[in-house]
């Protein structure tokens, strides 16, 4: 299993990005894609989740409304995007799979393989 996220750049605050992170390798098991973050001198967080049984999603609190995750089967890709960015959403933001998953977990280490991450920064 492969995944690789992009998209990362650098933004001002209110501003938009999208996130994408491409999956290979999945098998015919149910599993769960997570976009996690990593800000600096801060532990791995959590932000946004997809099923890929029912396509139910899952964000963290301070995403929600602001984040929105997605999928695209056709192209093994799942989506982040980012509205309305704030200064503190700086982080380094990576893909993982769940396999196996019977729900949206956004605890690490329930997470089986994961992506290189990607930077995003939020200045001005």
């Amino acid at each position: 299993v492969q995944l690789q996220a992009f998209g990362g750049g650098l933004v001002q605050p209110g501003g938009s990005l999208r996130l994408s992170c491409a999956v290979s390798g999945l098998g015919p098991d149910n599993f769960a894609i997570g976009w996690f973050r990593q800000a600096p001198g801060k532990g791995r967080e959590g932000v946004s989740c997809i099923r890929s049984s029912d396509g139910s999603t899952y964000h963290v609190g301070s995403v929600k409304g602001r984040f929105t995750i997605s999928r695209d089967n056709a192209k093994n890709t799942v989506y982040l995007q980012m509205n309305s960015l704030k200064p503190e959403d700086t982080a380094v933001y990576y893909c993982a799979a769940d396999i196996g998953a019977d729900g949206c977990y956004m605890f690490d280490l329930e997470y089986d393989y994961w992506g290189q991450g990607t930077l995003v920064t939020v200045s001005s």
